[in-house]
């Protein structure tokens, strides 16, 4: 039983941190309409130390800055795009969670693409060999079979 209990207080602990990263009072604003609209912006933003959850999900110290400052700039008027436009300014690319189209993440976007034409043109060529039946043998190559088989 003291097993047990051990292992859910530690996955309580584990788990918690995430799922109560936002919920620090301090941390939100007191108008609804922004706060809602800071979590928006937050939910686009990669965080840079578990860089697969948003600044929203994550609990990492930094994760908490940037949401202070995603809050702070929309406390002050500032429009989602120009958020968006100083967050990636400030840490490059790699902070937006979906990536613009741009000449440098072109290949990002469009990889999928081209493995999926790659793999087709793969699997066509594949099939095309399979397909191909042999030619028949010459008048030639039928008298060496015969000879090296002792079919004369």
């Amino acid at each position: 039983m003291k097993r047990l209990s051990a292992i859910l207080l530690a996955a309580g602990l584990v788990c918690g941190g995430v799922a109560f990263a936002v919920d620090d009072p301090s941390e939100m604003l007191p108008n609804p309409a922004q706060e809602k609209r800071a979590e928006a912006i937050g939910a686009h933003l990669r965080c840079l130390v578990c860089q697969n959850e948003s600044i929203e999900d994550s609990s990492a110290p930094l994760a908490r800055d940037l949401r202070k400052v995603v809050r702070e700039q929309v406390a002050a008027g500032k429009s989602d795009q120009q958020i968006m436009d100083w967050m990636t300014q400030r840490y490059g690319e790699f902070i937006r969670l979906a990536p613009t189209f741009s000449l440098s993440t072109a290949l990002l976007w469009l990889m999928p693409l081209v493995a999926l034409i790659a793999g087709l043109l793969i699997a066509w060529r594949t099939a095309m060999r399979r397909v191909a039946t042999p030619s028949p043998l010459t008048d030639n190559e039928r008298a060496r079979l015969d000879a090296l088989s002792g079919r004369e």
